[in-house]
């Protein structure tokens, strides 16, 4: 079924009595029945839309001009900048978070992260030289985090320099854990050339893996979980150019109508499997984010918000999109003997919003950020409340009507 069929844009939704209330409330007066959570560490999951050197520790850094913007200097990230992750530990006090893969430079004080770019959260059948996805996907992330927490104990109990770098104990129940994957694995389906109804079918068994990674960490003492949902994927140049699209196939923005359903239809069914999880685990605060939304809100009004050409890269070599697959963003070759970037960035990243037909820019990431942490409405449930407030499980049972 595609999500077209499961939200008719027209459908009239009830909206229940004690939601409209909760949201006709003062930000102050909920605020009032809870504290700050002060998570003293960050524990990350995810994809390259979350990694800050994973993938670059294991196979090689991503080349330049990827980091030129904040970093000034390429930083494992595929971004001229920070990412959504990197917000999040800034506003929450917490510095960035190292790579878990990475031994150079590494201070894992205040958490670790291990996401890797191309990791999906389904194991693929394929080479990282074949697929281009990472072998190290969300059930290896998992074995990785559950190391590192019996090894954390053990190394950090020697005391002297181990003791600054490993995260204390009583961190690993207090933390904040953080996803942000799926997207490779809808793409995954397509390169191997399933139909779209193919690719929807394999959702559950995807979110199967997906729910027995959250179990695990639960298992391990995790118990605030902040969940981000895919983005538009038909509004990806990679996407746009990889694939024959008709202009019938494409909406009014842009966008592949085709992708950003099933993006969509990935996002409902992640949804339904985060209710059940909140039911399997009752000491869990878990926290769905609407990032679909916020993404396509972006790219759709872009020029409202003083961006331009949403779906042109920033980095890239030639093309309708900027974006050529076999001459990625700082792609060289030799001309008269000499290495000369071919995929260079444009002048200005900072009015940009998607970075190198993939990714996005720092300040996309900083407005997306934004959005989804100063207050709950891309958050279910609507806590109306800040990303620092993601530790209470829920806020209706304190609120007298």
């Amino acid at each position: 079924m595609m999500a077209s069929e499961a939200q008719k844009p027209n459908q009239i939704v009830a909206i229940p009595i004690w939601t409209t209330l909760i949201l006709l409330l003062p930000t102050s007066t909920i605020s009032s029945v809870a504290s700050d959570c002060s998570f003293p560490a960050i524990f990350n999951f995810g994809d390259s839309n979350s990694d800050t050197g994973g993938l670059s520790a294991a196979f090689g850094q991503a080349p330049p001009p990827n980091g030129l913007t904040h970093f000034h200097t390429p930083s494992g990230r595929y971004s001229d900048g920070r990412l959504l992750i990197d917000f999040i530990a800034e506003s929450l006090g917490l510095p960035y978070l190292s790579a878990y893969l990475d031994s150079v430079g590494s201070n894992f004080s205040h958490g670790a992260n291990f996401a890797t770019a191309g990791s999906t959260i389904r194991p693929q059948n394929t080479t990282i030289g074949q697929s281009g996805y990472s072998p190290i996907s969300l059930d290896v992330q998992s074995v990785q985090f559950s190391d590192f927490h019996k090894r954390s104990h053990l190394i950090r109990n020697k005391g002297q320099v181990f003791e600054t770098l490993l995260p204390k104990d009583h961190y690993f129940s207090q933390a904040l854990y953080t996803f942000d994957i799926g997207q490779n694995d809808l793409t995954a389906g397509y390169k191997l050339n399933l139909t779209t109804q193919q690719v929807e079918a394999s959702i559950p068994d995807v979110l199967a893996h997906f729910s027995a990674v959250i179990k695990n960490v639960y298992n391990e003492g995790g118990r605030s979980f902040w969940i981000h949902n895919t983005g538009p994927l038909g509004c990806l140049p990679y996407m746009l150019d990889r694939y024959p699209i008709t202009p019938a196939q494409l909406d009014k923005y842009g966008c592949a109508t085709q992708f950003n359903e099933v993006a969509q239809y990935f996002n409902l069914k992640l949804k339904e499997w985060v209710l059940r999880l909140r039911e399997e685990l009752p000491a869990a605060a878990i926290t769905y984010v609407d990032i679909y939304t916020v993404k396509y809100t972006l790219i759709s009004q872009a020029h409202k918000y003083g961006f331009e050409e949403p779906l042109r890269a920033c980095c890239g070599h030639g093309g309708k999109y900027n974006f050529n697959n076999k001459a990625r963003c700082g792609a060289t070759k030799r001309l008269n003997g000499k290495k000369i970037v071919i995929a260079k960035a444009c002048k200005d990243p900072t009015v940009r919003i998607n970075w190198d037909g993939i990714h996005y820019t720092e300040a996309a990431n900083k407005w997306i950020f934004q959005q989804i942490s100063n207050n709950g409405s891309f958050s279910d449930p609507p806590l109306l409340l800040p990303l620092n407030m993601a530790c209470h499980k829920s806020i209706y049972s304190q609120l007298k009507f």
